[in-house]
C-alpha cells in the first residue's frame, strides 16, 4: 500500500544515530555528514517504488558526494516479517547497486521513529547547520521512469541549500511503501 508524507516540518535539527552499515563499519550523522549539507533516505530492498529509483538514487547521490553533500540510506523495516529487508540481503542490495554511501540498518526502528520517516523512499535533505530544509522527492518517477525532461529535485534541492541555505519552497513530498513497523 502506498504512503506519502502528509505533514512536514522545515527547520528542526537533524536527529544523530549510531547505526550498523553493509560495509562493517557503525556511523553517527556526524560521519555521514557533508561540508555543503546531508541527504538521509529511507528505502528498503523489495519496496517497488525503491526499486524503481534506486539507479537514479545512486547517480544523484554520487553527484551530491561528489559536491560535498554527506548521503546515506536506512533501512527500518522488519526484517523478521519482511526477510527480503534482513541485513544480509541489505548488504547484497547495497553490493548489487554499487552504493556510494553507507546503508545503515535501524534494526530497533528508533532511528525511523525520530525521523518520522514515513514511507520508501523518504528523503530528508539537512544543510550544513544539519537543520531539516527539505522533505521532497528525488524525481517525479514513481514505479516506473520519470517523464523526458523531469527535473532532478532532490538534486536540485540540495544544490540550492548548499547555495543559499534555502530549498525551493515547493517541495512535493515523497511516495512509496509504507515503512514496515515492528508489531508492539
Amino acid at each position: 500500500m502506498a504512503a506519502t508524507v502528509t505533514s512536514i516540518t522545515l527547520d528542526i535539527p537533524a536527529v544523530d544515530f549510531r547505526l550498523p552499515a553493509t560495509n562493517g563499519k557503525t556511523y553517527s550523522f556526524a560521519d555521514v555528514a557533508g561540508k555543503n549539507g546531508t541527504v538521509i533516505v529511507f528505502i528498503c530492498n523489495h519496496c517497488p517504488y525503491v526499486l524503481a529509483v534506486i539507479a537514479r538514487l545512486v547517480a544523484d547521490a554520487r553527484t551530491l558526494l561528489a559536491e560535498g553533500i554527506g548521503f546515506a540510506a536506512i533501512c527500518a523495516n522488519d526484517a523478521n516479517t519482511y526477510s527480503d529487508d534482513s541485513f544480509p540481503n541489505m548488504k547484497k542490495f547495497a553490493a548489487k547497486h554499487q552504493f556510494p554511501f553507507p546503508y545503515l540498518h535501524d534494526e530497533s526502528q528508533k532511528t525511523a521513529r525520530a525521523y518520522d520517516a514515513v514511507c520508501t523512499p523518504d528523503f530528508f535533505g539537512f544543510d550544513k547547520n544539519r537543520r531539516l530544509k527539505y522533505r521532497g522527492r528525488l524525481d517525479e518517477g514513481r514505479t516506473g521512469p520519470p517523464p523526458a525532461g523531469a527535473r532532478r529535485e532532490l538534486v536540485e534541492a540540495m544544490r540550492a541549500i548548499a547555495k543559499t541555505g534555502q530549498a525551493p519552497a515547493e517541495q512535493i513530498p515523497s511516495i512509496g511503501c509504507s515503512i514496515k513497523w515492528k508489531v508492539e
